[in-house]
């Protein structure tokens, strides 16, 4: 088990990058979310109430958690959080609301997220990296059931991960 790879992305697709463009502007322009369709809004739903909202969100950040405390690819990244995992699971979750398109409850609660900076304190290296997406991929393997959102949340991720790298 300690020779596990980890989960490697799919090829982006076509429909996935339109998809994902699709997403970003919902997430980033809430106003953006009604479309006028013969002259009556039509609301659209945005990836936190596809995903479920409140519920399917929370069980997106708890199942990463999990899967990050019983994997042991992940068990370099996993000892690096303080424990218990309750208050950064809740945090997380937090996050993602607002990031899926949900209520922005991290910026509510703690200003802008500002993720690269919140988390230069910590050495993170393309291993780290590779493992939180590891346990991310499972993640949203086993909890979106929309196969276009899950691979563009995916790739969205994947960059976001990407950014945090801040060693060699």
């Amino acid at each position: 088990m300690g020779d596990q790879k980890p989960h490697i992305c799919p090829r982006t697709r076509p429909e996935v990058i339109k998809f994902m463009k699709q997403l970003i502007k919902r997430i980033f322009n809430k106003d953006a979310r009604q479309e006028k369709t013969n002259g009556s809004p039509t609301p659209e739903k945005t990836p936190y109430e596809i995903i479920g909202g409140e519920s399917g969100t929370r069980a997106l950040a708890n199942r990463f958690y999990d899967i990050m405390a019983s994997d042991p690819y992940a068990k370099p990244l996993y000892d690096m959080h303080p424990q218990p995992l309750d208050r950064i699971r809740q945090v997380f979750f937090e996050f993602l609301s607002g990031w899926l398109g949900g209520p922005d409850l991290f910026v509510g609660q703690y200003g802008h997220p500002r993720l690269r900076q919140r988390h230069m304190p910590f050495p993170i290296d393309q291993s780290l990296r590779d493992q939180w997406m590891h346990c991310m991929n499972k993640a949203l393997d086993m909890e979106i059931d929309n196969p276009l959102l899950r691979e563009g949340l995916r790739q969205s991720l994947s960059q976001l991960a990407s950014h945090m790298i801040n060693q060699d």
